[in-house]
């Protein structure tokens, strides 16, 4: 996906953005008609029968439009229906913006900014316009909850908030909670855990709704519900974003090693290579697991591999 930048008197704002190749599929946007279709499919993904009737017109001219938006590339089908009487193919617009290139022209080097409109799209809702909205949730470091154990990994969480630091331009302290201070209201938020379910007591709560989890009667490892496999190296680490088990209106992501040292695996995962690590996630929503290398034999973990 291709971004668009626009400058504002309060900052740059990115669109996601659909680049035509061929400045001649821009016809396809000539019609009055067929800029009420896209203006009526920015409000959800809806089939050919559903736009004519909320257009009061007839079924055939919306089905015309439709084909020529779908071929331009500027709207594309997302899946079926089955309707009393037959099937309805979905449509939804590919972007909200379009763009031409006309030619190569001056290009302008971005800097350190960098693929950060793509990183700021799969942050949201945690990012919200500029906006810290989440909490980072660690293990205390002491022995604590029903497994009497001690979180070593919640440093690691100092490294995620540079990196999410770099996103946000406002915030409110304290952005992170340990997880025996957490309250009933906190879960309903956006939530991002450090640490696995042995040493984070929310990683637990969360661990039976997690695609890949801590299986307590095999060490500890960390399992995959979709083909059973089980890592059990201590630099592993799981990472999942889904819908809050809690909250269907909010975002989790989990960050969860076998060990302290598998945390590390996950964090630098996700602070150097997200582009990797969302990659075939659907709606932002991904379970990966990793694990971690030290290439350069000095003890200490600088890379990782991507195990599922």
């Amino acid at each position: 996906m291709e971004y668009i930048i626009q400058e504002t008197k309060d900052g740059d704002v990115a669109y996601k953005t659909v680049s035509l190749d061929n400045p001649s599929s821009l016809s396809s946007l000539s019609s009055e008609l067929a800029m009420r279709v896209i203006k009526q499919l920015s409000n959800g993904p809806s089939c050919a029968l559903d736009v004519a009737r909320m257009l009061k017109i007839h079924e055939q001219k919306v089905y015309y439009h439709m084909r020529n938006l779908e071929k331009a590339g500027i709207i594309k089908l997302i899946g079926t229906q089955e309707r009393a009487g037959g099937t309805a193919k979905m449509y939804d617009l590919v972007a909200p913006v379009i763009s031409v290139k006309l030619h190569e022209g001056e290009q302008i080097q971005v800097g350190h900014n960098k693929g950060k409109a793509k990183e700021l799209d799969f942050l949201n809702p945690f990012v919200k316009n500029g906006k810290a909205n989440f909490k980072i949730i660690v293990g205390l470091p002491y022995p604590h909850g029903k497994h009497d154990a001690t979180a070593r990994d919640n440093t690691y969480a100092v490294d995620l908030a540079f990196f999410l630091g770099n996103m946000v331009s406002e915030f409110n302290l304290p952005v992170y909670i340990i997880d025996t201070e957490v309250k009933e209201e906190d879960l309903k938020g956006n939530l991002i855990v450090i640490g696995g379910s042995k040493v984070n007591t929310i990683t637990e709560k969360l661990n039976e709704n997690l695609p890949v989890y801590f299986d307590a009667n095999r060490e500890w490892s960390i399992v995959s519900r979709k083909t059973n496999k089980a890592f059990k190296y201590d630099y592993d680490c799981l990472i999942v974003r889904m819908k809050n088990p809690f909250n269907p209106e909010a975002e989790v992501i989990v960050i969860a090693g076998k060990r302290s040292a598998g945390t590390i695996s996950g964090v630098i995962a996700f602070t150097q290579h997200l582009n990797d690590l969302i990659k075939n996630s659907e709606n932002g929503h991904f379970a990966r697991v990793v694990s971690g290398v030290d290439r350069n034999g000095d003890g200490v973990i600088d890379s990782i591999k991507f195990l599922e």
